[in-house]
């Protein structure tokens, strides 16, 4: 027999989400070394130091399970934000945080809105739970059409909207006055899950306080992750902040132990490293310079980004970046997002992004 056809319909349509190709995976299948991986928007500077102290203090305790609640990362992250503990859901990265959503308020037919080249887990998530995904047509720059995705929820009656802001792969940003005006006419049960999974490599004058939203929308639920300007990826360690009713239902379907404890321990460390997350800013804006200026040398276009990665527009890119690989440089495809035209690349490091620059000019060289 077929076992597969034991699982429900929607579990056997699901495409499984593709990771960045790791670097281990490229030295055995091309045997070349010296790869630079700008594939998975991790953080080029590492982990901050101060999380790197605390998990070599935690390891001395892993032959116990960790803390299930969480207690000190959530003080700390209550401490942060002036929200009680109960407002507060910790995750196995952000990820898992948007799939405890799906599990805890969708049940097969529900539907669910997200824009068209959003962050493919928002679909994932959503086809897990046999609810219906609704995406919704993109502005022509790329970015969430606020005010067609609000007809879209209110039209199929949807429970959740996803909205990345800056969404992934496109880099785009939604100012606080569109966001606050989407939530203010929004129906109050229908959920809006706001992935802020970059929110840390915002200038200045762009960021806005979501947090205090939640006093007046209950409906708010607010994602956000270690794995990027902490560089913490690889202990996978994110947290919701949201009502407290929603919270309670979204804690009730978590992993008991879903947050490892080396993981709780860095996360509380790197929350007080305020300078490790300034110089990443720093080297974020200094490689997107470089990057976006290179790009911009070698004729290609590229969509305006607010994350920690770029978005360009080049002829044959599934060639390009099969011909990067050979040449030692990771990058991202995004033919997954309907974006068959363009490929996204990380910022790292200074040499790191001047490789980049230096072997897509030769792949562009040989494809002329």
């Amino acid at each position: 027999m077929n076992y597969s056809d034991l699982a429900p319909a929607y579990i056997r349509a699901i495409a499984p989400y593709q990771p960045g190709k790791p670097i281990a995976e490229l030295e055995r299948e091309l045997g070349i070394s010296g790869i630079v991986k700008l594939a998975s928007n991790e953080n080029p500077l590492g982990a901050s130091p101060l999380a790197l102290a605390a998990m070599h203090a935690a390891i001395d305790d892993i032959a116990r399970y960790p803390d299930g609640n969480g207690f000190e990362l959530k003080d700390a992250l209550s401490k942060q934000y002036q929200v009680p503990h109960a407002q507060i859901v910790l995750g196995n990265g952000s990820n898992d945080l948007l799939e405890l959503a799906a599990r805890a308020f969708l049940a097969s037919g529900d539907k669910v809105v997200y824009a068209d080249h959003a962050f493919a887990v928002y679909a994932l998530a959503t086809q897990a739970v046999g609810a219906t995904g609704i995406s919704v047509a993109a502005t022509q720059g790329y970015g969430h059409d606020l005010d067609a995705m609000l007809q879209a929820a209110i039209e199929h009656k949807a429970k959740i909207v996803f909205i990345a802001n800056p969404n992934n792969p496109t880099g785009t940003f939604l100012s606080a006055a569109e966001l606050l005006e989407f939530l203010r006419v929004l129906p109050t049960e229908i959920l809006v899950v706001l992935d802020e999974a970059y929110n840390e490599y915002l200038p200045e004058n762009l960021r806005y306080d979501s947090v205090s939203w939640l006093r007046s929308f209950p409906n708010l639920i607010i994602s956000r992750t270690f794995s990027k300007a902490y560089g913490l990826a690889g202990l996978r360690v994110g947290y919701a902040l949201a009502h407290e009713q929603v919270s309670d239902m979204m804690n009730r379907v978590r992993q008991p132990f879903n947050v490892n404890s080396v993981a709780q321990a860095a996360a509380v460390a790197a929350l007080q490293d305020h300078e490790f997350v300034r110089q990443t800013y720093e080297a974020n804006l200094r490689g997107m310079q470089q990057i976006t200026l290179g790009l911009t040398e070698m004729g290609l276009t590229f969509i305006l980004s607010f994350g920690n990665f770029v978005c360009f527009k080049i002829a044959n890119a599934g060639q390009i970046y099969r011909r990067l690989l050979e040449l030692g440089v990771i990058v991202r495809p995004v033919a997954n997002y309907q974006m068959p035209d363009y490929l996204r690349v990380s910022i790292g490091l200074e040499e790191e992004n001047k490789k980049f620059l230096s072997v897509l000019a030769q792949a562009l060289g040989e494809a002329k």
